[in-house]
């Protein structure tokens, strides 16, 4: 009862209650700005590796290569077949797809743009999750590969760029074609545009295009031969566990590198800025608890008559810290409370409220070239909202048992000297 008066004290008894709603601000917009920015920082990491395994290989298998009769050193597998098969048997793999890669150069009415193709079979394209289930897409999955029908999927930047639709023909220009005696004549062949999908990552979707397997064979002379082979596996983050069992199956000359290869050093990045940024927002969090100190000593001041006679009727030191402790904790426990409902609700309504903002600057807030996903994502996670709840309560109480037991030493005859 005691604690709520002074928490409820008016201006000209000493500015307490501006002190306090100061203490209240701060605190609820640091432990909004922590929530918020856990929360921004887990849905990015969720995003980025949700793309990064919904359309890559989890573990890619490729050849360490060799030299062939001619003299030449390949790295061509031509057993790809029965290497997929025996990779196929490890527990674990979901599933293999024999792949030919390579780099050429598309064009459709004057536009042009380099693309990285990937050829692959209807059935392992299926299988692809952001592909086959992509965020987007047009045409028909069905119809890649389709009997008399040399059709190609493209991701809707590739699209874009080369302003090409469904039932258009693009024209893929690789520079190692056809030897002639005249030298190396680059390959030119048409294909028509059967499927456009969004897979989530801009690089993967201004890049990437699919052509059926033995299309790609024959296109970049690799008959009979596979360049590497795309794996699945049902549990991605224990792939290092799984690295030993698949170079068995591979073969001797079998190298692997998986996801976390091609990503790690993203992936490790991210965790330091995590780090960091708990640190800088944790010492925001700080300074706005350290309101409470002032508010308090100010209370303390202003309230030395009250804790004479308080002492002098019989009421302890322990009972004058807990009335000045409550005053602080529950400036605290509010000032959380708001900060929580504000750092949730930004989480839930990301997405109308990052359009505002990409709407007011112009469509400029966020480049998708850059950031590599198209929008800004947030993902509260329990253990985020709570390690901001329980350093905001923890500091908050910490603070407050200072000025708190200064009261509580406070003596009666010294209080009431001058009274």
């Amino acid at each position: 009862m005691i604690a709520w008066r002074y928490l409820r004290a008016r201006r000209a008894e000493g500015g307490v209650s501006t002190m306090t709603w100061i203490s209240l601000i701060g605190i609820t917009l640091a432990v909004f700005a922590l929530i918020a920015t856990l929360a921004v920082r887990t849905g990015f990491r969720a995003e980025f590796i949700d793309t990064i395994l919904g359309a890559n290989a989890h573990v890619t298998v490729y050849s360490a290569g060799y030299v062939d009769e001619a003299g030449n050193t390949s790295r061509e597998i031509a057993d790809f077949d029965a290497m997929a098969a025996r990779v196929a048997d490890v527990p674990g793999v979901t599933s293999v797809a024999p792949l030919v890669k390579g780099q050429v150069m598309a064009s459709v009415r004057g536009n042009t743009s380099g693309v990285e193709v990937f050829g692959i079979r209807p059935e392992d394209l299926a299988k692809i999750p952001r592909v086959a289930d992509p965020v987007e897409s047009w045409g028909e999955i069905a119809r890649f590969g389709e009997d008399g029908v040399p059709g190609i999927a493209i991701g809707s930047g590739v699209s874009r760029e080369l302003q090409a639709n469904i039932g258009d023909t693009i024209q893929l220009i690789s520079p190692n074609g056809v030897s002639t005696p005249f030298g190396t004549s680059p390959r030119v062949s048409n294909y028509e545009v059967v499927y456009v999908f969004t897979a989530g990552r801009y690089d993967i979707d201004r890049t990437r295009v699919y052509m059926p397997f033995d299309e790609a064979q024959i296109y970049f002379n690799s008959e009979g031969a596979a360049d590497e082979l795309e794996v699945m596996v049902s549990d991605p983050e224990e792939v290092d566990a799984m690295a030993m069992a698949l170079m068995e199956a591979a073969g001797e000359r079998a190298l692997l590198w998986t996801w976390r290869d091609a990503s790690g050093s993203f992936l490790r990045a991210l965790d330091i800025e995590d780090n960091v940024m708990f640190v800088i927002l944790s010492i925001l969090v700080l300074i706005a608890a350290m309101n409470i100190v002032s508010g308090l000593i100010m209370l303390v001041k202003n309230k030395g008559r009250d804790i004479g006679i308080l002492r002098t009727i019989g009421l302890t030191e322990g009972s004058i810290l807990r009335v000045f402790f409550i005053c602080g904790s529950m400036t605290g426990i509010l000032g959380t409370l708001f900060g929580v409902i504000l750092g949730c609700a930004f989480a839930i309504w990301i997405d109308p409220i990052f359009s505002a903002i990409n709407y007011l600057s112009g469509g400029e807030a966020w480049d998708p070239s850059i950031r590599g996903i198209y929008a800004l994502p947030a993902k509260l996670e329990f253990a985020d909202v709570a390690s901001a709840v329980a350093l905001s309560l923890g500091l908050s109480f910490i603070v407050t048992i200072f000025p708190a037991r200064r009261a509580a030493r406070m003596s009666p005859v010294e209080a009431l000297r001058y009274e």
